[in-house]
């Protein structure tokens, strides 16, 4: 073989190789437009967040969210069903094009992909019966704290678990953790105040209560690494509507509050 042809066929395998990583780092919102259609993943056992009504269908401020962006941006919506610990794995395998489901911003996610403008913020506490005496987490040594496995406060916890004396109980949603605590059977949970308040109201013998926060989280659209234009899309139409209300109108309505006034701003 020439040493031109060599070189020809050098480059052809260089091209070949090159052309699987162009594509994975092509942006999706052109993609998205074309396809008419916004695939994005929404846990719906997380009352008010996420949720079924009595005829099976979504509900929740996340679901309204997702509902106000396809249709601004004149898509189809398909729900991909997902719960804390598939989110970040259903977006990096393409079976959703985001996120939209009380995703706390944190370092260690954002490692792996990408935030929108924070749309939401979620209080993040302690929760047990309003007759337990806990005001700190020197207060839960020797006990077990109940999660949803794969969220915030799985990760949080586990880490500090062994230092404050603590354990982790772990459940795979946050229907089944809600149930847990209803019953009784989970003396303590960490997840959001919005939660703990539910679970009080459907247990008054018990009363759940926020006992201290955990610390207050921005929620983001989830988006794949290296996606910017997809990313400036969404970061103007959270900005958009936040600033004309819309978004604090959804979180206000399930979660009985609005926004942090920091947020509106």
């Amino acid at each position: 073989m020439t040493r031109l042809k060599t070189l020809t066929a050098i480059g052809a395998v260089c091209a070949a190789l090159l052309a699987p990583l162009g594509t994975a780092l092509a942006d999706s919102y052109s993609d998205i437009v074309a396809a008419k259609k916004i695939r994005i993943a929404t846990d719906m056992a997380i009352p008010p967040s996420g949720m079924l009504d009595e005829n099976l269908k979504p509900t929740g401020s996340d679901v309204e969210t997702a509902q106000l962006l396809a249709k601004d941006w004149g898509l189809d919506l398909e729900f991909v069903a997902t719960t804390g610990a598939t989110r970040i794995p259903n977006l990096q395998t393409n079976k959703a094009d985001i996120i939209i489901s009380t995703l706390s911003v944190t370092p260690k996610r954002a490692e792996v992909i990408d935030f929108s403008v924070p749309y939401a913020a979620l209080r993040s506490v302690i929760g047990a019966p309003k007759a337990a005496a806990i005001s700190g987490w020197d207060d839960i040594k020797g006990q077990a704290v109940t999660v949803t496995r794969g969220t915030t406060q799985d990760t949080e916890l586990t880490e500090i678990a062994a230092e404050r004396g603590f354990t982790v109980t772990r459940y795979d949603d946050d229907a089944t953790m809600v149930t847990a605590a209803v019953s009784g059977q989970a003396k303590m949970v960490a997840t959001s105040a919005t939660l703990v308040n539910q679970i009080g109201q459907r247990n008054a013998d018990l009363a759940f209560e926020p006992k201290f926060d955990i610390r207050i989280f921005d929620l983001a659209i989830g988006i794949r690494k290296n996606e910017p234009e997809l990313k400036a899309k969404l970061d103007e139409w959270v900005s958009a509507n936040l600033k004309n209300g819309k978004l604090n109108e959804i979180y206000s309505k399930y979660h009985g509050s609005p926004l942090p006034p920091e947020m509106l701003k």
